[in-house]
């Protein structure tokens, strides 16, 4: 299954995927308000904090992959179950809802983020909660070879990502983490860049000339990082949408980086 769909492909299989809704806000506003103002009918919503993220943990990042386990019961309350296909949006170019998707596809399961979020969708929304029954779904460990950690982003021959907004790259500001800056010799992609001026996908063509300016080749020598390991998600599918495979997240990312002290950072536009 292609990482990305349309609302178009969407509304064909209405009542035969399970839609999520995965919004979810930095500055702390209630994803779960954002849901009950207006959804997508039959849309239930995920809570990013709870079940696609651990608690923070001093000295690491502030979204760490939850346990398998508690991955697994979210997704079985939610309604989704081991062999449903899952189409997440949010209202942010599908930066926030492609954790979940990444999270569903590498654990095996069939997954995409709805192109153009909830703006795309056309016919109407729903204020309607939706009460999910309980799913069968089977918790799996996170697979090793899609992970990437600290020592990983700073070893030669990978090529490191940054996902953030290029301000935060170049160290100019820095909002939620102790330092600003980015991890020596990672290289500037903003995940929203992945979006044309619609704020949908850019087509494959653009896609790949975005990724091969930034240095990619072979996406098994990519490392993406963002945050806190949620908008990085988004850089990886974009990165199996152009072609090239797929890559790995630094799950703790600048958060978990910062953090250490002991560690060297760059600033300015150029490692």
């Amino acid at each position: 299954m292609e990482p990305f769909v349309s609302a178009e492909w969407l509304v064909r299989r209405i009542g035969e995927v399970k839609v999520a809704d995965v919004r979810g806000y930095m500055e702390g506003r209630s994803g779960r308000a954002a849901y009950e103002g207006g959804h997508i009918p039959g849309a239930v919503f995920v809570d990013l904090e709870r079940w696609l993220a651990a608690p923070a943990i001093p000295g690491g990042g502030r979204h760490p992959l939850p346990e398998p386990e508690v991955f697994a019961q979210g997704m079985s309350q939610a309604g989704i179950g081991d062999t449903d296909t899952v189409v997440a949006y949010d209202d942010a170019g599908g930066v926030i809802a492609a954790r979940l998707v990444w999270m569903l596809r590498v654990t095996g399961h069939q997954a995409a983020v709805l192109d153009g979020g909830i703006a795309s969708w056309e016919d109407g929304l729903s204020r309607q909660y939706v009460e999910p029954s309980t799913a069968r779904f089977t918790a799996a460990p996170w697979p090793a070879g899609r992970l990437a950690t600290i020592e990983d982003a700073r070893s030669p021959g990978h090529l490191v990502l940054d996902a953030r907004d290029a301000e935060r790259f170049r160290g100019d500001s820095e909002p939620v983490d102790p330092r600003a800056g980015h991890i020596p010799g990672a290289r500037s992609l903003p995940c929203r860049g992945n979006l044309g001026p619609d704020g949908r996908m850019l087509d494959v063509a653009e896609l790949r000339g975005r990724f091969e300016r930034a240095g990619v080749v072979e996406a098994e020598k990519v490392i993406s990082y963002c945050g806190s390991g949620v908008t990085a998600c988004h850089n990886l599918l974009a990165l199996e949408h152009a072609g090239f495979g797929a890559g790995r997240l630094f799950p703790g990312s600048w958060s978990e980086y910062s953090r250490r002290e002991d560690l060297p950072v760059a600033t300015g536009d150029i490692s």
